[in-house]
């Protein structure tokens, strides 16, 4: 098994977890805000879990302000992106989640492997 691929199931298991939290915020919050709001603050509290996670767990590296800032201002706005577009096409709120979960965990790996937790 090459170290890419495991490297990438790591990510993968912090981001089973890291669902979990984003879809129970997300839900919860979405009987009072909309999908796009509810989305960005759902992940907001998901994505502060996962950066610290998978800082020392899957990258081994050291957390930094910067870091942490550019993680999740980059995948913050692509929650929102995604919650917006699914707000305005009147999309199902688990289609929305189930998109957003399947988009940043792709280029959420690729985003922190080359740019967020790069040596």
């Amino acid at each position: 098994m090459s170290f890419m691929f495991k490297l990438f199931l790591k990510y993968a298991s912090v981001g089973v977890i890291n669902t979990l939290i984003h879809w129970t915020s997300f839900f919860i919050l979405n009987e009072f805000i909309s999908q796009g709001l509810s989305n960005v603050i759902a992940f907001s509290i998901a994505v502060t879990f996962s950066f610290f996670i998978n800082s020392k767990f899957t990258f081994k590296s050291n957390v930094s302000l910067y870091r942490y800032l550019i993680y999740v201002i980059f995948l913050g706005v692509l929650a929102y992106v995604i919650g917006e577009i699914a707000e305005n096409i009147a999309v199902n709120p688990f289609m929305t989640l189930l998109s957003f979960s399947l988009v940043s965990l792709i280029i959420g790996f690729l985003y922190s492997k080359y740019i967020v937790f790069k040596e």
